[in-house]
């Protein structure tokens, strides 16, 4: 019986030992659990710390044992912070050192800011253009000049606009083809033909623009040259602020002329645009200064230097009689091209205007004259008949005037502007004068010395009688009384 009672009691001693064990295993792994999760907390905070605001980094005051224990688990912990940032490991490397990846971030700015120069200088097209790219534009096309003008040595500011003055004249007299081209940084030098057209007598309904001669009337030696000043390219200015240089923004074109203001406008000690033009183009040598200095401007973009100049060419030559073209040129020009377009003849749009086999009395011509040639049209050999519509007004006058079938050379000028100058006496209906529709023709010649004394001796022999009214057909002289 004691044996018993000793045996019941040291199994239960051994149950209790057992339990006390458990409890001191199971209160360490607690613990153990708790130090792991507080490490793996306070490792996350110094990892994404150093990225966000470099003053987190560890203090040089902690002590080795407090550093021990956080650099083991960091390898660990970098791809799981990288995660849950949604970042790639290069972004968040390094993760301790916070100073050095602060500094080698500065440099990759600065030639972000030193590339501002180039964008402005290049931008939004590309750069200036070439001698070939000119060369392309313009040799060997048989343009028309605009305008009229009629000297052969011209010159154009930087937007196409005629320097000084010229005699204008017909645009049948303003062929051009550019045979050669030199381009230099102030202007550019075209030299080239003219060339007259000469009509061979068509109808607008014939299709007269395969009855046309373009003939060459550059005097001997002396070509066609042209210079069109250019709008001048200069580097765009740099000023420092805060200890860096900062590219100053592109300024709309300035005049060299007003090189006085923008230099009083500008910094102290800097030299405006307008006055450094000033000084490189009185620097230049004189055949390669521009024709007129004071109004050239200034850019920092040679593409819009290059739009500038395309546009004074287009403003200065037509590739073709297109709508500036025909805007430009006289009514009676217009409504001879317009026939041309409809392929019929010139109709009056007055219903009321009537025509010479509709009325009892026609009109016919008072004054005698004789529209005078030119020295292109005497020196090339260009003679011949042409023929006018023109409406003759109850009152005797000539209203409207359209070519019908031109000569060219100038001579048609020439012919309307005797035709305006001339007196008829009107057609005739039912007693009272009415409108008609005159068709004249009139015959240019050749003259010379010869030519002129026979014609004033003839002139002398013949007795004071009717007379043949100008250079006109023998059917007019049937139609006078």
């Amino acid at each position: 019986m004691h044996g018993m009672t000793a045996r019941s009691r040291i199994l239960s001693s051994a149950a209790f030992v057992v339990r006390i064990g458990a409890l001191v295993l199971s209160v360490a792994l607690v613990c153990t659990w708790n130090s792991a999760i507080s490490a793996q907390q306070s490792d996350a905070p110094q990892q994404t710390a150093p990225a966000a605001a470099p003053a987190s980094q560890p203090s040089p005051q902690q002590t080795p044992a407090a550093q021990t224990p956080q650099a083991a688990p960091a390898p660990e912990a970098k791809p799981a912070s990288s995660q849950a940032n949604g970042q790639s490991n290069g972004t968040s490397e390094p993760p301790a050192p916070g100073a050095p990846t602060g500094n080698p971030a500065a440099p990759p700015e600065q030639p972000s800011q030193s590339a501002a120069p180039g964008a402005a200088t290049h931008a939004p097209e590309p750069g200036g253009i070439t001698e070939d790219e000119l060369k392309n534009l313009l040799v060997g096309k048989a343009l028309y000049l605009r305008g009229g003008y009629l000297d052969n040595s011209l010159s154009f500011n930087e937007h196409g606009v005629l320097i000084g003055r010229s005699p204008e004249g017909s645009y049948t007299l303003c062929g051009v083809r550019i045979d050669r081209v030199h381009l230099t940084k102030h202007k550019v030098e075209l030299e080239g033909e003219r060339f007259g057209l000469h009509f061979l007598g068509a109808l607008p309904y014939e299709d007269p623009t395969k009855a046309v001669d373009r003939v060459n009337i550059t005097p001997k030696k002396r070509p066609v040259k042209i210079t069109i000043d250019r709008e001048l390219v200069v580097k765009p200015k740099q000023k420092k602020e805060n200890g860096k240089p900062a590219t100053v923004a592109a300024k709309a074109p300035v005049p060299a002329a007003a090189a006085p203001a923008a230099a009083a406008a500008s910094e102290p000690g800097e030299e405006s645009d307008a006055s450094e033009a000033q000084a490189e183009i009185a620097a230049a040598p004189p055949e390669e200064r521009p024709a007129d200095p004071k109004s050239v401007t200034t850019t920092t973009s040679p593409a819009h230097a290059t739009q500038v100049l395309k546009d004074a060419l287009d403003h200065m030559f037509a590739p073709g009689l297109d709508e500036r073209m025909m805007a430009a040129m006289p009514d009676f020009w217009k409504l001879y091209y317009q026939a041309v377009t409809d392929k019929t003849d010139y109709r009056p749009n007055d219903p009321s205007i009537l025509r010479q086999s509709m009325v009892d009395q026609k009109a016919r011509l008072l004054t005698n004259f004789e529209p005078p040639s030119n020295q292109f049209a005497q020196d090339y050999g260009v003679a011949g008949m042409s023929l006018y519509h023109v409406v003759v007004g109850a009152d005797g006058k000539p209203r409207e005037i359209a070519v019908a079938r031109p000569i060219g050379f100038g001579l048609d000028e020439s012919a309307v502007a005797s035709i305006r100058k001339a007196q008829f006496q009107p057609a005739i209906k039912d007693g009272k004068p009415v409108p008609v529709l005159l068709d004249l023709v009139v015959e240019f010649r050749i003259y010379s010395k010869r030519t002129a004394v026979a014609s004033n001796e003839q002139t002398a022999q013949q007795p004071n009688g009717p007379t043949l009214p100008g250079p006109y057909t023998l059917e007019d002289k049937h139609q006078q009384p």
